[in-house]
Formats: structure tokens, sequence, C-alpha cells
């Protein structure tokens, strides 16, 4: 078992999952998983955890895949575009989407205290309402909320 977010769960079966998850959308769609771009997809979900492209990038140099940050900025931004990874703003890093190929509004739960990020899905129902109200049309959102996480309340 390994911490995803704030919770515990069956590690193994999650990667495998989510990357027979990303590769069927990407055949489906016509999409190159490239190697590198796989290896950036299972990096992000073996750590289970934000990090920042550099942090990426020092583990592909040292596999021989890239020592050059285009290389990851590439993949990530295949992998964010496409939805099996997303940008957490406040961290500048980036985390594997536990929701691969859905459509889904996530909301990032950020621990102050140790960083560690926790994806969520919430109804935007509200938030449609009020775009539509003001005739804003919306084509991206991303909420980042901010706290302690269960093990840091705890220690506090």
């Amino acid at each position: 078992m390994h911490d995803i977010g704030f919770a515990n769960h069956d590690h193994a079966t999650c990667v495998t999952t989510a990357l027979a998850t990303v590769e069927t959308a990407c055949a489906a769609q016509k999409l190159q998983l490239t190697p590198t771009r796989r290896r950036v997809l299972e990096i992000l979900l073996e750590e289970h955890r934000a990090m920042g492209a550099y942090d990426i990038l020092a583990i592909l140099a040292a596999e021989g895949l890239g020592s050059q940050p285009p290389v990851v900025y590439r993949a990530l931004d295949f992998l964010v575009s496409n939805g099996f990874a997303h940008k957490i703003e406040k961290l500048n890093a980036y985390l594997a989407c536990t929701h691969p190929g859905e459509n889904h509004s996530p909301v990032f739960l950020i621990c102050r205290a140790c960083e560690t990020v926790a994806e969520a899905s919430m109804p935007m129902t509200d938030l449609r309402r009020a775009a539509d109200g003001a005739g804003f049309l919306i084509e991206n959102t991303v909420i980042e909320v901010e706290g302690l996480c269960p093990a840091c309340r705890e220690a506090a």
C-alpha cells in the first residue's frame, strides 16, 4: 500500500491501471505516447506527488532519456493538454491525473505544511451558473485550495 494524496491505496494496481487507461485513450484518439512521454507519466504515477519539471528531468537524465529541459516540458505539455496530468500552479509542479481520460473538474487540495497534493472532484454547477449569468464562457478552471492535510493537522 502507498499513500496517494491523503489516503492509502494499492499503488501497483493504481499505476498499472492508469497507464493502461492512458494507452487506450491515446490509441483511440490517435495520440502518440512516445517512450519519453510514457516515462514521464510513469514517474509521476510512481511518485504520487507533485513534482517540478527539473526533478523529473533529473530522473530522465539518469536513465539516459534526455537531459535538456525541452524534453521534459514537451512531454508534460502533452500529458497536461490531454488530461493525463495536471499542473499545480501554486507549486509550479505536475501531478498525474487520478482520473485519466475522464471529463472532470479537479480541485487540488494542497497541504501548506508538507506540500502533499490530493486531487478531488467537485460539481461545477454553481460556477457554471454564475458564469452563464455573467455571459462568460468558461474554457478552463484550476481550483487550488490550501490548508492542512490530516497528518499535518494531527501533528499541529
